[in-house]
């Protein structure tokens, strides 16, 4: 197995219910159903610990590719191969090439909103809840640069089809989870769906899956962006 447990390396274990758990780190208390084998928890919140430095990052950045955006988010210090972090790095990815690539947003505004947005979001949510956070991130993204409220109508609506469509391809391939699967496949549904309800045409790349070895649950040739389906790149 590889390294899971951020205390010891053990794997992770879920539970069938929630019980009170203690942060190893901060020892902040609260429900959860995830720990490791050798009963260590670590809260969302330290478990990101760090994420902030993405918006220096994101004001700095250039590129119209949410693809590379997020990849230099993924090789920070605070990124793990699976957690919650990544629930506010595809909205964040996504608000910064959208920028870049010609949105008329306020960029610091809409980080700062995306990461209070994405924190609530709980690690586990794709098997415990139905919804991946990566996907449900995407719907975020739409609901910030259409200003979406409760209350808004075509806002309202944008962004749960943008939710809808990276649940729908997420579910498609399958579990078990990989926060790095997903977090691509709802980057590349956002891509398509910006250019065709914003005219805005964000840039994409080919994705080839650099994070397997790092993965317990990697599915392989299952995933599209597995080495094993883009051996011809190489």
């Amino acid at each position: 197995m590889r390294d899971e447990c951020l205390i010891c390396k053990a794997p992770l274990e879920y539970l069938d219910v929630d019980e009170i758990m203690e942060c190893v780190i901060c020892h902040k208390k609260e429900n959860s159903k995830t720990r490791c084998v050798n009963g260590h928890y670590v809260c969302n919140e330290c478990h990101t610990a760090g994420l902030y430095t993405i918006i220096a990052l994101c004001l700095h950045e250039e590129s119209k590719n949410p693809i590379i955006i997020l990849e230099k988010m993924m090789v920070l210090p605070f990124c793990h191969m699976h957690g919650p972090e990544h629930h506010v790095m595809v909205g964040s990815a996504l608000l910064t090439a959208y920028k870049n690539a010609g949105g008329s947003i306020d960029l610091e505004k809409a980080l700062k909103e995306m990461m209070n947005r994405g924190k609530s979001v709980p690690g586990g949510a794709c098997g415990f809840w139905g919804a991946c956070g990566a996907g449900i991130s995407s719907g975020m993204f739409i609901s910030i640069i259409s200003q979406s409220t409760p209350l808004a109508i075509e806002p309202f609506a944008l962004s749960h089809k943008m939710t809808s469509k990276s649940l729908k391809k997420i579910g498609e391939i399958g579990g078990p989870r990989c926060c790095k699967r997903d977090s691509y496949l709802s980057i590349l549904n956002a891509i398509d769906f910006v250019k065709e309800h914003f005219g805005i045409e964000m840039e994409k790349s080919k994705i080839i899956c650099k994070y397997s070895l790092k993965n317990n649950q990697c599915i392989g040739k299952r995933c599209p962006f597995s080495i094993i389906n883009n051996k011809d790149n190489f």
